[in-house]
C-alpha cells in the first residue's frame, strides 16, 4: 500500500553532507516503490509549502536535494539567528505522514532528540527510539553498557576538559598522561570525541605528541574524550535489523584507518560482503552484534562495528542507529548479499520499523 512519507535529512551536524546523500536515495528508493516520499532537511526546512498537496504524486527528488544543499553554507549563521533547530513546515509535514524516514546523522539527529520530539507527539519513525539513541550516540555510555553485559570492548578512559589544566588554570599534560599510566594503558591508544560520527575526531596515537595534539583536536570538538586502547587487526561491521544478524562486511582502507575520507571517498576503501572468514568468526561476530544491540536497548535496526585481532579476539567498538543508507553504503550491501535490493530493504526498515507502535 502506498504510503505518504517524510524523509528527513540534512540537519546541522558534521554530517549534514552524509545526511543529505542518504536522504536522496531513500526518497528515490521509496518513490520507486510507489510512495509518495518527500525529501526534507529537517533544519532548512521548506516554504512556501502546498498544504493541499504536500505529497504529490509527481516529485522531483534531485531539485529537492538542490534546496537543501542551497543551505549549506547558511547553516552556521541560521543557527546564530534562529532559537528553534526545527526548519519551516517541517513538523506539520511530519505530522501529516504516515511514518518519518530518518536519513539524519550525527549530532540533533541521531543523539535521541528529533526522535523524542516525534514520540511527544505521537509521529511514527524509523529506527530506534529516543533512549537508545542517546545512548548509543554517547561512546563512554556505550563502552559502559557493553561491559555490564559482557560485550568485548577495547579498554578505555573518558577524559573532560579540566585534565588539560593545572591547579593554577594554566595548561599542563601531567592529568592527560597520568590517566594512560592509571588505566595501565600504553602507546598506541585511539583518541576520540564522545558523541561524533563518521570518523570526525577519531585519532591513532603513537607517542606523547601525538596524543597531545589529538586532545587538543578532539577537546575543540567536544568537551569529552574517550582514550581507549588501540587494537591492531582486521575491521568488520554486522547490521542487526528487527534482532537478526545481517551477513558480515569486512571493510579494509587501502591507506590509514576507516576515517571519514576512507568512508566517503570512493574507491579508498575495499569492503568485502560476506566476509572472506570461518563460520566460526562469521558466527562470533554475528553473536555479539546481537549481544550490543541488545545492550543498548535498540529497536528496529543499528549497524555494529568491530575489531579482530590477529588471535581472532573480536572487539565491539560502538554502535550506528541510523548507519548510511546509500545503495553503497554497508547495510544495504548486506542487505544485498541476502538478496534484498537497496529499495526493498528501505520498505524492510519501515516495517520492522512500525513494530514500535504496536
Amino acid at each position: 500500500m502506498a504510503m505518504n512519507i517524510v524523509v528527513l535529512a540534512g540537519g546541522t551536524s558534521t554530517e549534514r553532507a552524509i545526511s543529505i546523500s542518504s536522504g536522496t536515495e531513500i526518497c528515490s528508493a521509496l518513490r520507486e516503490k510507489g510512495h509518495r516520499a518527500i525529501l526534507i532537511d529537517v533544519f532548512a526546512g521548506i516554504e512556501p509549502l502546498d498544504k493541499e498537496n504536500p505529497f504529490p504524486e509527481s516529485y522531483d527528488v534531485k531539485a529537492a536535494r538542490a534546496y537543501m544543499e542551497s543551505f549549506d553554507e547558511k547553516v552556521p549563521e541560521l543557527q546564530k539567528l534562529r532559537k528553534s533547530f526545527w526548519g519551516p513546515n517541517v513538523l506539520w509535514l511530519c505530522d501529516q505522514a504516515d511514518i518519518v524516514f530518518l536519513g539524519l546523522h550525527g549530532m540533533n539527529g541521531e543523539d535521541g532528540r528529533v526522535q523524542a520530539t516525534f514520540d511527544l507527539m505521537g509521529i511514527p519513525y524509523t529506527g530506534t527510539g529516543f533512549l537508545s539513541s542517546g545512548l548509543a550516540m554517547d561512546k563512554a555510555f556505550t563502552k559502559q553498557l557493553f561491559r555490564l553485559n559482557g560485550v568485548p570492548t577495547p579498554k578505555g578512559i573518558v577524559l573532560t576538559k579540566d585534565v588539560l589544566h593545572d591547579d593554577a588554570g594554566g595548561e599542563s599534560w601531567t592529568g592527560a598522561r597520568a590517566a594512560l599510566e592509571d588505566a595501565g594503558m600504553h602507546f598506541p591508544v585511539v583518541v576520540k570525541t564522545c558523541c561524533g560520527g563518521s570518523s570526525v575526531g577519531v585519532y591513532i596515537v603513537q607517542d606523547e605528541s601525538g596524543y597531545e595534539y589529538a586532545l587538543t583536536q578532539a577537546f575543540a570538538l567536544e568537551d569529552q574524550v574517550i582514550v581507549e586502547e588501540y587494537i591492531q587487526g582486521r575491521e568488520f561491521t554486522a547490521a542487526v535489523v528487527d534482532g537478526k544478524a545481517y551477513p558480515v562486511v569486512e571493510i579494509e582502507p587501502l591507506k590509514g584507518f576507516y576515517d571519514y575520507t576512507n568512508k566517503y571517498q570512493a574507491g579508498s576503501t575495499i569492503e568485502t560482503c560476506p566476509a572472506h572468514i570461518s563460520e566460526e568468526l562469521t558466527e562470533e561476530i554475528q553473536d555479539i552484534a546481537v549481544r550490543a544491540y541488545l545492550a543498548l536497548g535498540l529497536e528496529s535496526y543499528g549497524r555494529m562495528d568491530f575489531m579482530v585481532n590477529d588471535r581472532d579476539e573480536v572487539y565491539c567498538l560502538e554502535a550506528n542507529t541510523l548507519p548510511g543508507m546509500t545503495p553503497t553504503s554497508l547495510i544495504p550491501q548486506e542487505a544485498a548479499a541476502l538478496g534484498m535490493s537497496f529499495p526493498d530493504l528501505c520498505e524492510e526498515l519501515i516495517r520492522v520499523s512500525f513494530k514500535k507502535y504496536k
